[in-house]
């Protein structure tokens, strides 16, 4: 049980004005910066260093609780669980024979209760409605956000409300169905701007309901929940880190909790070695790698027009959580690549076939990019890499489907058969 919160501050990305872990705040309130500054969380690391040893996390039950010392909840008996986390860290043989590489990881993320790595910030930002007393949830999101958030908040006993944009596979919708969650779909991500977060906006402040999307801006006790991925791969490689680490990119939360857990564990003393974080996004959806790659200003990156890709879960015209993305990849010295929908999709068959790993577009684009820069000579082969899957192929089965042509029902003879499996 935790008794104790080592949060100190919440201090916002933008205009650095400083809120304590005592206020019930999820956005900053100062004029301009509502929906744009991230409340980041700062952590008193001395006190959690007398608390916590690597001996001791080896002790604990696996999962994203196992690191509480490092999350900001205070009040130890609201903590929910669908048992999320402890996912497998897989070495890819067959895959890393193909491509050429000798150390080539894959941390599976599609084991997560509602399928999608999802799950982690969401029972970290459920925990926290619970702890400040709130009975309604609400999120804007393509669909893997809105399912986690419904079926925590249906654990939690708490109403849930998820805004998706109209393009939202219709298997994600249904999990949102069975999960109780009330549903709106919008019209508008075409034009370049997030209807669902424009939604959530008015309808927070109109209700007075606490949102919960995967981005910073909005909720920053969510935000805490995608560290643990780099908290479990640092035990998983026996207290080390990898080399290199592709991860897919949409509004980035994902990308810059991996590097602050990275972080964490180094200034703890727990890890000696940081990672190179490579983003990966859609070239029909790519405003972080083109922010990257110009040298933009991480406060000012400027929106995508028109986002169209096969990876929806990647379609976020504005990167909520850009600038901590970009700084990120700044400091871990990494990258950037943008990737073809054909190239997602290759990806995704690659790795179906050759690993037994069936993950939808947005949680394969991760490994586009690794292939991408393989080809054009961008990897060192002998470095130990970590590819992240971020979620089910269940969850946009359509894309699957479309791909391949159904066999015709046939009689139950040997010669009908011989004349479907191996007539050219």
């Amino acid at each position: 049980m935790i008794k104790v919160s080592f949060v100190i501050k919440l201090k916002c990305s933008r205009c650095s004005e400083e809120y304590s872990p005592e206020e019930k705040v999820t956005m900053c309130r100062t004029p301009g910066c509502k929906g744009l500054g991230r409340l980041d969380i700062y952590y008193n690391y001395d006190k959690i260093s007398k608390q916590l040893s690597k001996s001791k996390l080896e002790q604990r039950k696996p999962g994203v609780w196992k690191y509480k010392e490092l999350l900001p909840i205070k009040d130890g008996t609201r903590i929910i669980t669908l048992g999320e986390g402890n996912t497998p860290l897989i070495k890819v043989k067959r895959l890393g024979e193909k491509l050429g590489l000798k150390n080539l990881y894959v941390k599976n993320e599609i084991g997560n209760p509602t399928g999608s790595f999802k799950d982690r910030p969401m029972v970290i930002g459920v925990t926290k409605a619970l702890e400040f007393g709130v009975k309604t949830t609400v999120t804007a999101s393509s669909g893997n956000a809105a399912a986690s958030l419904a079926a925590y908040s249906a654990k939690a006993g708490l109403e849930c409300y998820a805004f998706v944009p109209e393009t939202a596979p219709i298997s994600k919708i249904a999990q949102l169905f069975l999960y109780g969650a009330k549903v709106a779909r919008f019209k508008g991500l075409e034009k370049g701007e997030d209807p669902t977060v424009k939604m959530l906006i008015e309808a927070s402040e109109k209700y007075g309901w606490y949102p919960c999307p995967s981005f910073g801006p909005f909720n920053p006790y969510q935000a805490e929940g995608a560290k643990t991925m780099s908290y479990e791969i640092i035990e998983q490689f026996d207290w080390n880190s990898p080399d290199v680490i592709f991860v897919p990119v949409g509004g980035g939360g994902l990308l810059a909790g991996n590097w602050k857990g990275f972080k964490e564990f180094y200034e703890l003393g727990f890890v000696k070695n940081l990672p190179r974080i490579i983003a990966v996004q859609p070239e029909g959806c790519a405003p972080l790698i083109r922010a990257f790659k110009k040298g933009e200003d991480p406060l000012n990156i400027s929106r995508w027009e028109r986002p169209k890709t096969v990876a929806g879960g990647l379609s976020d015209p504005y990167p909520w959580d850009g600038d901590a993305a970009l700084k990120s990849i700044r400091e871990s010295n990494g990258g950037g690549v943008a990737v073809s929908d054909k190239e997602i999709l290759e990806a995704q068959k690659l790795l179906a076939k050759y690993e037994g790993i069936f993950a939808e577009p947005s949680g394969v684009a991760s490994l586009a990019g690794l292939i991408k820069m393989l080809n054009e000579n961008k990897i060192d082969k002998d470095e130990t890499i970590v590819v992240e899957i971020t979620g089910s192929g269940f969850k946009d089965i359509d894309i699957v489907i479309k791909q391949f042509k159904l066999p015709p029902a046939i009689e139950p003879n040997i010669k009908e058969l011989e004349k479907t499996l191996f007539s050219s």
